[in-house]
């Protein structure tokens, strides 16, 4: 790309320098933290591993016609969940789609490019609206891009979160946006952007429109506008938003109602981190979950900081970013604002998720420093006392590591070092004349009136004009174009920061401009003066310093962010966990359950084992596993009565591996595998995957009708799993034994109190200490245990939601399985079975806790499997002869003569809607959780459709918005038709603007 390409083009080069910055760092830092795709780690932490790549796996499905489900609901997770609210907070952005192009296996691959692309998107985005809002280096623009899209939070908390990187992406275009209502343009365009940017990923753009109103807002308030004009931009942009919010409102609405029906979880209160914290987060390789990630490299933090010093820029300019800036962070640290930034809820996990807005303003700031020449040496000096400042009161907080020294003392003498020398070639440029009119006299003191006959070469004009010729009070220095007679007193032109009599800016080079005698004329139209042989070496002298001055500022950008992007993928691997990419393991699941599929005449569960909190969409199958923000409340609180556990507060509940669930929810084959052997506290177990196969009833079967004025909700189950399976099954079937806990030293335990009555389990003393005992230093004397008596040859259960440790009978022939149980304050542990009770019915269950826990009453059930069989053969008997599912809806075929009540196995979430033969459309019943339709003896059919709450509400909401905009869009055409055919009215009715400032991109 030559030189008078990038004087052409100044946007897309900096937009195109500011992806290639983002991209060298992003995977340089991936590189040497030896991190997936560039090494053996994974990057696959938290949510990344068990919701984005599962939901970006189950995308490929629907894309590639392979999904069991459709856009309404995923029959593959949680027995049946809605998933247009999925869609709507995970896959809606459209970088989604291009999973589509990579192999199913190679999701994880799929997923790391959308997330780099997406960064790097963002720095282009913000490259593109630097150069909108004040001319300057396109390469200086590329490089305060690349430092926004390289910022703390994007490299530590929406890296695992790509969804939240839509919105690190629409922050600029929508301040952009803001621009075009600041001066009345590209209106159907900034409506289409808002709509994009809502319906890519609503939480974050909630908080990315927040900040580009605040940003509107100095903007309306520099532009020095009369109100009446100031009002009218402001009413443009409001109208933008609106209508662009309401073209989103089909699938916005539908998120919003999935979080209202979404089980609770925690409930969090805001707690500001320290000062310390805070001032850390701004230093390269810094990294802290709970703590506001504001690094944007040090190069953008000294200019920002520079800004109120630098005397160059308007004292209007210089005040209202600064204080726009600091009234921000002041807002993430205060309860009320903080509430207002994240949608009036605290969020469970990282607190500071609107910081990106933080970090794009700092950017905005530094630019605009930048873009009013380099500052000079006081108030770089002033910057770095500042920044020192900052570093010794963060140097207390633990999140400062030894290394972050080296890399901040490298990163600024590079960033001094760079803009030390930008401002050398700066005052070393030789001059050039005034631009004169034709037949004048140049003037070198206080000479004619300067013209703008051909392109502009000064980059910084220091006169301050209100009329229409600038006072040419001396020459004209700089790397861009001289703010002329045109452009004199810029503070009167809507857009243009500074107020009457501002000081006028041209665009920077970087040394090499026109007034060097390389460039256009700066007089009238003629050739350059002082193309000499001087005045070339000059030039290239100036032009080699500016091309050092890049490399440096370049360099520093790259390797701090590249520094701490590496520092940050390390760290979370010490405290969040993790999950390995596609491997053997998946795919040997995934031709298991291939193998065994038989949907819909049965589901075929990938495993209690699971691999991530949504192996379902990953391998394949119709599980109860489904981890999702929008987890349906009646899903979690029905699975839990059943004895399933959870993890992540009741969002993630698991796959339940017990016969009697397995009848009631249709479970005809379930894969058995060997514990994940990525994880290090999991046994090393090398057995094969395996699968097991029963005859279960139908998806859709029929019971009695429930007495009148019964509970059949949620709210009828009772305290014990057992007896809550035994009610949706409709037989007896388990036995619940009477229990003797003994403690390690046979001893009767403690009982606990409050919501987890039951016995207490603590962990064994180990032998030659009195000091409680830990994972295995020795082994323990004895250990806790569970009596109880069972009928011979039933199948012995346990179910302790509240322990942690192993179990397993003892005092049996064969060898039976062990169970494993994990639970604290955000998981509960699923009920386990542990093998077949002895011809004496005498059972024995040895526990190993990890830690202290209870076990309640009743934990015991013993299955009488005969009795089981026989109830599954009578709901096969009555239920449905032929189930169809086809996304939405399901169709059954019943027995003539049916009565009672006819079930299907799912989730009675809200939605579903159902109607027994071609009777009436009503609101699905509910039997203890699942749909339910009563029948009356006449219906030989049962059709059940979903319509997600919210959607037609939201189609409403974005068809009148549509129709506006078509209106509006109409109205304007027929107004500029009108005003083309009468060219006086429209000359009579406008007044003159004056023109905008020149702009000469240099190199």
């Amino acid at each position: 790309m030559n030189r008078s390409t990038l004087r052409g083009k100044p946007r897309p080069a900096a937009a195109l320098l500011a992806a290639a910055i983002t991209v060298t760092a992003f995977c340089a830092a991936d590189a040497v933290a030896r991190s997936y795709p560039f090494g053996p780690r994974t990057r696959a932490v938290n949510d990344l591993g068990n919701q984005y790549v599962p939901f970006h796996a189950h995308l490929w499905d629907l894309l590639h016609g392979r999904a069991d489900g459709g856009l309404l609901v995923n029959w593959q997770s949680g027995f049946g969940s809605s998933f247009l609210p999925d869609l709507g907070t995970y896959l809606s952005s459209p970088f989604a789609l291009l999973v589509a192009l990579f192999p199913r296996d190679e999701i994880d691959l799929a997923v790391y490019v959308i997330t780099v692309l997406k960064t790097a998107c963002a720095g282009a985005a913000m490259a593109w609206l630097l150069l909108r809002l004040r001319p300057g280096r396109w390469w200086a623009a590329g490089l305060l891009g690349s430092a926004y899209a390289l910022c703390g939070w994007s490299l530590a908390d929406a890296s695992y979160n790509p969804m939240w990187l839509d919105g690190l992406v629409a922050l600029p275009l929508l301040c952009l946006v803001g621009e075009w209502a600041l001066s009345g343009r590209r209106r159907l365009l900034g409506v289409l952007i808002v709509a994009l940017a809502w319906i890519a990923n609503f939480y974050t753009a909630y908080m990315a429109t927040l900040g580009a109103g605040l940003f509107l807002l100095l903007r309306l308030w520099l532009s020095g506008l009369p109100r009446r004009r100031a009002l009218a931009a402001a009413g443009r942009a409001t109208a933008t938003v609106a209508l662009g919010v309401g073209l989103a409102a089909p699938l916005v609405t539908v998120v919003y109602f999935g979080t209202k029906h979404a089980y609770p979880g925690r409930v969090t209160h805001f707690a500001p981190v320290a000062t310390e914290d805070v001032l850390a987060r701004l230093l390269p390789t810094t990294y802290g979950f709970g703590s506001p990630a504001l690094f944007v490299g040090t190069t953008a933090l000294l200019l920002a900081l520079a800004l109120p010093f630098h005397r160059a820029a308007p004292v209007r300019v210089r005040a209202g970013w600064s204080v726009l800036v600091v009234a921000v962070a002041l807002s993430m640290q205060w309860t009320p604002t903080h509430l207002a930034w994240h949608a009036f809820a605290t969020p469970n996990g990282s607190p500071y998720r609107q910081t990106f807005v933080l970090c794009a303003l700092l950017v905005v700031a530094a630019w605009h420093t930048l873009s009013y020449g380099v500052p000079a040496r006081r108030a770089l000096a002033a910057a770095t006392a500042l920044l020192a400042l900052a570093a010794a009161v963060a140097s207390r907080s633990g999140l400062v590591h030894s290394y972050a020294w080296p890399v901040l003392l490298l990163a600024t003498a590079g960033a001094l070092g760079g803009l030390l020398l930008l401002r050398h070639t700066e005052a070393t440029r030789p001059t050039a004349p005034a631009p004169t009119r034709a037949g004048s006299l140049p003037g070198a003191g206080g000479g004619p009136e300067a013209t703008r006959s051909g392109p502009a070469t000064a980059g910084i004009v220091s006169t301050a004009g209100t009329g229409a010729a600038a006072a040419g009070s001396g020459p004209v220095t700089g790397d861009g174009p001289a703010a002329g007679t045109g452009v004199a007193g810029v503070g009167s032109v809507p857009g243009v920061e500074g107020g009457p009599g501002a000081v006028g800016i041209g665009s920077g080079g970087d040394g090499s401009g026109s007034a060097a005698g390389e460039g256009p004329a700066a007089t009238g139209s003629g050739p350059a003066a002082g193309t000499g042989a001087a005045a070339q070496a000059g030039g290239r002298g100036r032009g080699v310093l500016v091309g050092l001055a890049v490399v440096l500022l370049v360099g520093a950008q790259i390797g701090e962010a590249a520094a701490t992007s590496a520092a940050a993928t390390r760290l979370r691997l010490n405290h969040l966990d993790d999950y390995a990419p596609w491997g053997d393991r998946q795919r040997s699941q995934s031709e298991a359950v291939s193998e065994a599929d038989g949907w819909p005449a049965y589901r075929t569960d990938p495993g209690r084992e699971q691999t991530v909190g949504n192996d379902p969409m990953v391998v394949g199958g119709q599980g109860a596993q489904y981890y999702s923000s929008l987890t349906a409340d009646v899903l979690s609180r029905t699975l839990t009565a059943l004895g399933d556990g959870w993890t992540s507060r009741g969002r993630n509940v698991q796959s339940l591996d017990n016969a009697v669930t397995d009848a009631i929810f249709s479970v005809g084959a379930r894969v058995h595998s060997p514990p994940d052997q990525h994880q290090r506290w999991n046994p090393r177990d090398s057995t094969p995957v395996t699968v097991s196969r029963q005859d279960v009833p139908p998806l859709v079967t029929v019971r009695p009708a429930p007495a009148p004025g019964a509970r059949t909700g949620v709210s009828a189950f009772g305290p014990s799993p057992y007896r809550n399976q035994e009610l949706l099954l409709g037989t007896r079937v388990y036995t619940v034994p009477a229990l003797t806990v003994r403690t390690a030293d046979g001893e009767q335990p403690e009982r606990a109190a409050g919501d987890r009555a039951g016995t207490v389990i603590e962990v064994p003393r180990t032998k030659g200490s009195g000091a409680q005992g830990s994972r295995g230093r020795t082994a323990a004397a004895s250990r806790p245990s569970i009596a109880a008596q069972c009928p011979a040859g039933s199948e012995v259960y346990l179910w302790a939601p509240h322990f942690s440790g192993t179990a397993r009978l003892t005092d049996t022939p064969a060898r039976p399985p062990t169970g494993r149980f994990t639970s604290d304050a955000a998981k509960i542990a699923a009920m386990q079975r542990l093998g077949t009770a002895p011809a004496s019915g005498r059972v024995r269950i040895e526990l190993s806790p990890t830690r202290t826990g209870t076990v309640p009453d009743g934990a015991v059930g013993c299955l009488d499997t005969a009795r089981l069989r026989t109830a599954v053969q009578r709901l096969e008997e009555t239920g449905a002869d032929e189930v169809t599912v086809s996304d939405g809806t399901v169709r059954a075929q019943l027995p003539a003569g049916s009565t009672g009540t006819a079930v299907l196995a799912a989730p009675r979430i809200a939605g579903w809607q159902c109607a027994a033969d071609g009777a009436e459309t009503k609101p699905a019943a509910t039997y203890y959780g699942l749909v339910a339709v009563p029948l009356d003896g006449s219906a030989t059919s049962v059709t059940c459709t979903f319509h997600p709450p919210g959607l037609r509400l939201g189609a409403a909401v974005g068809g009148a918005s549509l129709l506006t905009l078509v209106l509006l869009g109409t109205l304007t055409a027929v107004r500029r038709r009108r005003s083309a055919r009468h060219p006086a009215l429209r000359t009579a009715g406008t007044t003159a603007t004056r023109p905008r400032e020149r702009t000469t991109s240099a190199l």
